[in-house]
């Protein structure tokens, strides 16, 4: 008889997916790092034709960089707060629940601290550099 809370496969397979995105989270955060030093001294440097292509560059960094985070919040968070495909209302709305009451603990707090730091980046770089086309409205 194990011992612990049974866990769903479909739940267990989408926790092993993040722990090894959030196993990358480092490594692409060095990623972003040189990416942002690569723009800021194209930047310095004046060289304007190659502002686009690096400020596209470092905004997929910290996408990615984003999403290793938000992976590694959900891992800390634990597997409550994962919700199956097949889950009915009760268990959607019981996973939220478990979601909220994970942020408040303090091995959670951190990082998604740390996901907020790093939404807040992207979107200042967004503001500050077109990444993408001009849309005719």
């Amino acid at each position: 008889m194990p011992l612990g809370r049974r866990v769903n496969k479909e739940v267990m397979e989408m926790y092993e997916a993040d722990q090894r995105l959030a196993d990358t989270y480092k490594d692409r955060l060095a990623e972003a790092a040189e990416a942002e030093k690569a723009l800021r001294a194209a930047e310095t440097e004046g060289r304007d034709a190659e502002l686009h292509e690096l400020a596209i560059a470092f905004d997929k960094a910290l996408t990615e960089v984003l999403l290793a985070a938000e992976a590694a919040e959900r891992v800390a968070a634990g597997t409550k707060t994962y919700v199956p495909e097949s889950a009915d209302a009760k268990t959607r709305r019981a996973a939220e629940i478990a979601r909220r009451k994970a942020k408040a603990r303090p091995a959670v707090t951190p990082l998604t601290g740390e996901v907020d730091r790093l939404r807040t980046a992207r979107e200042q770089h967004r503001m500050a550099f077109r990444v993408r086309p001009a849309t005719i409205v």
